[in-house]
């Protein structure tokens, strides 16, 4: 699955691939984006809690090296804060630091956060600074390490299995006692900084669910993956792991009937609802995950 992965991602970044992609829109891309506007996002989160199932909303958008261009999207997250909060959901909101500006200034990004932050707190909405390619952990951490000392307990962090690092990063957390996300990890990293096996990453996928968890600490269980969702039932049932303490969270368009088996079964169960202009890196990093999702798109593409 990593050259899988590998080769659909270096075919995406082609330019003249996603002209074609771009070309056709949202007609192939809303299978896994609930649309381009605040409005559709919040029509799809009505959806899903019809099923259950909560929402995450994310304003796409990564890798802004332009100021002016982070403070337009931490105004649209803003925004999009306040419309969520003024509904009756749980409400989650994912944010990224590139988004923000990091690879402008760390300072940018680390303010901008701030500012969502205050608007999330007073509205009760929760934040999660997702995490992005290895190159960025050291600052993304810095910076969810920098909220949590400035007295914000509304947010929370991303840790990839596929990363070596990762259960150190893990260990020099705890003392925040962190809500954490667990991945597997979607982005094309290096043998030197990855493992590109799926049994090793299932196996490092499970390590940090634990220890978190022993530690006392919230923690989403994110995937897809069948093993490890077995897996994940099987071992807190085993050690009794109150079901308030952890979730199963997915990507919104991504096997929906086991999303809604999962709050049948009493869990609580959050989806992913990306939405903007923005989506093309999203949608090629959705493209690689899974090769029926590639299937989609091909077939797509030949019925235009």
């Amino acid at each position: 699955m990593s050259l899988w992965r590998h080769a659909v991602l270096s075919i995406a970044n082609r330019p003249e691939v996603e002209r074609l992609v771009r070309r056709y829109g949202m007609r192939l891309a809303r299978r896994f984006i609930a649309g381009e506007t605040l409005e559709e996002a919040l029509a799809a989160v009505h959806r899903l809690e019809e099923d259950g199932i909560h929402a995450i909303l994310d304003v796409l958008g990564e890798m802004v090296t332009d100021e002016a261009m982070a403070r337009a999207f931490a105004e649209e997250i803003k925004k999009t804060v306040r419309a969520f909060a003024a509904l009756p959901y749980p409400r989650y909101v994912s944010v990224k630091l590139t988004q923000l500006g990091l690879d402008t200034a760390h300072e940018l990004a680390e303010e901008l956060l701030k500012e969502i932050l205050e608007v999330a707190r007073s509205g009760e909405v929760f934040i999660r600074i997702d995490m992005e390619d290895s190159p960025r952990v050291d600052a993304t951490l810095d910076i969810y390490r920098a909220m949590r000392e400035a007295g914000f307990s509304n947010v929370g962090v991303v840790l990839q299995a596929y990363l070596k690092r990762s259960e150190q990063d893990l260990e020099d957390l705890l003392p925040y006692r962190p809500n954490v996300r667990v991945v597997k990890g979607a982005y094309a990293e290096p043998p030197e900084v990855a493992y590109q096996d799926l049994p090793t990453i299932r196996e490092k996928f499970k390590a940090l669910v634990q220890k978190n968890l022993e530690a006392g600490n919230q923690t989403a269980v994110a995937t897809h993956d069948d093993v490890l969702i077995r897996w994940a039932k099987d071992w807190t049932k085993e050690r009794e792991i109150p079901r308030d303490r952890y979730e199963f969270q997915f990507l919104y368009g991504v096997r929906p009937a086991l999303q809604k088996k999962t709050v049948r079964e009493g869990y609580t169960t959050r989806a992913y609802v990306p939405f903007g202009t923005a989506w093309y890196p999203y949608f090629a990093r959705r493209i690689a995950e899974r090769p029926e999702n590639a299937l989609f798109v091909l077939r797509g593409l030949l019925k235009r």
